[in-house]
């Protein structure tokens, strides 16, 4: 009979994969346990880098891939989709653990499916601050979940504001800074990889931001201009696949033949990390210019209201969709006094996949109580 405790990973984008890669392998390499992977969402689709590859160029063992996307205008099929093909993995895998990170309709499905079979949930990332449709998702995923897996003393006060018990909470940091402590790819060897001829660059991303839809095709357009107009070096990144992504992929069309930019649908993981290291600046509304930019003190100019409350440091300034705006603040980035910036332990120091791995060999752990309860204050 097999004793192993089984541990199922749910993953739905290249960003969310980063932060589990490390807590993947942690498990992958001690018997005790035995993982897999469900893979699904922009995984599976080509339009956005086929980034199921990234997984397996990984050698992560057991991967289980799922298509759910049919229209990236209706999450809400999306959500029921993946619902239903991850509610068929569980029945023919039985896991003992869900682990699911963050904010996306394909981590609510895990946590959804995990709690009506009375499978331990464990969330990622939970009790963070944002804007958009996310910060509903991330906050039904909490409700969901039985265990709490956060980056910092700040979220765990969130989630103790939200009613859940203190026992079931565990700050390890956020996983992904695990990759960033580890030795990166060389840049010269990223830039050969993706043949990036800039001497100096930055990066750009821009995500859509689901509840201000109808505004999505003015903020596009100004964003892109703003690039335009600065006359700086760009790599460019494809946005994730919400509902707006194909407005703001029309508007990089008229981008393609212009030779300051490199454009991308994605990028591995490692090899991003190594370009965001580099780059003069990070300008968007990806929590990538939140988090992983100011571990390396990477300036960041963070545009409009997708990271609205998101815990960060001195090194992102935060500007309006605004084009004036937004080119000022592109000409003093520079000007950012690091001296102050307080940010590179906020979200961990690059040991998430120990902690976690302290704490699934914890019998207590295991022992936790599926049935919901709600902490009074």
């Amino acid at each position: 009979m097999n004793s192993k405790k089984k541990i199922t990973f749910l993953t739905g984008t290249r960003a969310d994969f980063g932060k589990l890669k490390s807590l993947i392998k942690v498990v992958e390499n001690d018997d005790s346990f035995e993982s897999n992977v469900f893979a699904t969402g922009m995984h599976l689709n080509a339009y956005y880098g086929y980034t199921i590859d990234e997984i397996y160029k990984n050698k992560i063992k057991n991967v289980f891939p799922f298509i759910n996307h049919e229209n990236n205008e209706f999450m809400d099929r999306t959500l029921s989709k993946t619902i239903e093909g991850f509610s068929h993995f569980v029945h023919e895998n039985s896991p003992d653990l869900i682990v699911v990170h963050g904010d996306r309709v394909e981590a609510l499905a895990g946590a959804i499916v995990g709690s009506l079979n009375n499978i331990l949930v464990a969330h990622v990332e939970g009790g963070e601050l944002s804007g958009t449709i996310d910060e509903l998702i991330r906050h039904s995923i909490t409700k969901l979940s039985h265990i709490h897996l956060v980056a910092n003393e700040k979220a765990r006060k969130r989630l103790i504001q939200l009613g859940e018990i203190e026992r079931d909470i565990h700050i390890i940091g956020s996983p992904d800074i695990d990759i960033m402590s580890s030795r990166l790819p060389e840049i010269e060897d990223v830039k050969n990889y993706y043949e990036i001829a800039f001497s100096d660059y930055a990066i750009a991303m821009f995500h859509p931001v689901t509840t201000e839809y109808d505004l999505i095709t003015t903020q596009i357009k100004i964003f892109v201009d703003s690039l335009i107009e600065s006359d700086e070096n760009y790599v460019l990144v494809y946005p994730n696949n919400d509902k707006g992504s194909k407005e703001i992929l029309k508007e990089y069309a008229r981008l393609t033949e212009n030779r300051k930019f490199k454009i991308f649908p994605s990028l591995r993981f490692e090899f991003f990390l190594t370009l965001l290291k580099y780059s003069k600046f990070i300008i968007g509304n990806s929590s990538a210019g939140i988090k992983e930019a100011s571990f390396f003190r990477t300036p960041t100019i963070n545009i409009g209201t997708r990271q609205l409350n998101r815990d960060s440091s001195i090194s992102v300034r935060n500007v309006d969709l605004i084009k004036t705006e937004i080119l000022d603040a592109i000409e003093n980035i520079s000007k950012i006094d690091f001296e102050r910036n307080n940010a590179n332990y906020l979200y961990g120091r690059g040991d998430s996949d120990k902690r976690f791995l302290k704490l699934i060999h914890k019998k207590s752990f295991w022992s936790t109580n599926i049935q919901k309860q709600f902490q009074e204050r």
